[in-house]
Parts: structure tokens; C-alpha cells; sequence
């Protein structure tokens, strides 16, 4: 039988691993009996983004039920290869933390207090004052062009979105509205 030296090579390199885990005692049964002491051993992890900044650091999320018990760094994602920075590492707090928000606040105008509002109350709110400013300040024409544009709102997009909600975002905001300053998180 004749061989190559890049079959006799490949060969060679395939018995050296083999003997390699054999004789280093690697065993699978052991490592698993190990870990069920771990306290994140039962539970199945979600993989998530980062909402903090642009980068995207991947995130695995481990909750049991409604509660988020703990989460650590993608090791599998390709921006963060596992590690996160100090606002990633302590983003389960954004769930835990008994002063989140989960109702909208409002402030009327001249108060000193904020009052909780259903979210009708505040997404209607929103929309008024968002009409209300383009049609005070919505500029037709300029110099004899006709420019169709409000300069008194301007948008600022999150990490967390995708680029198709960008694109979609994009669009609603600079042919619907006529915004022209909009930006977004990640080229900040």
C-alpha cells in the first residue's frame, strides 16, 4: 500500500489526538456528574444583545421561570468571544433591580412631582407633541427649493436595533416626518 506524506501525516496527527484524550483521561461522564453542582447547571441559557452601547456583545441570559438568575458573556459570539465590560457584566440588573420602571411617568407641565399613566396615555402623548412640533416648524420651501423638513426633532437610534428596523426607522423618519437630524448609537 502506498501512502503520501499527507496521508501518513493526517493519519499520524489522528492517532497522536486520539492517544492524546485516552491517555490525558478525559471523561465526559465525569466532567457532567461534576457540574450538576453548578447552579446554573439546570438551567437553559438565551442567548441576547447588550442594550448599553453600539459594540453588541453577546449575552447568555439563564432564567428559571420569570427570574433572571444569572448572566455571563456569549463565549460563542464573534464580537465578544465571552467577555463583556462592566455595564454588561451587571445587565441582569436591569431586571432584578426593585427601582426598574415599569410603567410610564409623566411630569405635567409646572409640576414638581411624576405621576404614573397608563401606556395609552403616554404613546398618545408622545404622538401629540410630535404633530404638534412638525406642524409648527415644518419648513415647505427654502431659497425657492422645495425642502419639506422639520429641524425641531431629531432621532437617535439604539445598539439593540437590527438593520432592518434601522432601515424601517430611516424611512418613517426621514420621508414621514422629515427629520434631518438623525443618528444613530453605533456611530457615536
Amino acid at each position: 500500500m502506498e501512502m503520501t506524506r499527507r496521508q501518513f501525516l493526517k493519519i499520524s496527527g489522528a492517532v497522536a489526538a486520539t492517544l492524546a484524550v485516552i491517555e490525558l483521561g478525559f471523561d465526559e461522564k465525569g466532567a457532567q456528574a461534576k457540574s450538576k453542582e453548578f447552579k446554573i447547571a439546570e438551567l437553559k441559557p438565551t442567548p441576547t444583545i447588550c442594550p448599553y452601547c453600539a459594540v453588541g456583545c453577546g449575552i447568555l441570559v439563564y432564567s428559571k421561570g420569570d427570574d433572571v438568575v444569572y448572566t455571563e458573556g456569549d463565549p460563542d459570539h464573534p464580537i465578544n468571544e465571552g467577555s463583556l465590560c462592566s455595564k454588561g457584566t451587571t445587565v441582569r440588573q436591569v431586571y432584578t433591580s426593585e427601582k426598574r420602571i415599569t410603567k410610564p411617568l409623566y411630569r405635567a407641565p409646572g409640576a414638581d412631582k411624576w405621576e404614573e399613566v397608563d401606556w395609552d396615555f403616554a404613546l398618545d402623548k408622545v404622538a401629540k407633541n410630535i404633530k404638534e412640533t412638525r406642524d409648527r416648524t415644518f419648513i415647505h420651501k427654502e431659497n425657492g427649493l422645495t425642502v419639506n423638513r422639520t429641524d425641531s426633532i431629531a432621532y437617535l437610534g439604539g445598539a439593540a436595533l437590527d438593520n432592518e428596523e434601522c432601515h424601517l426607522l430611516q424611512k418613517l423618519f426621514r420621508a414621514g416626518l422629515g427629520l434631518t437630524f438623525i443618528e444613530h448609537q453605533a456611530r457615536i
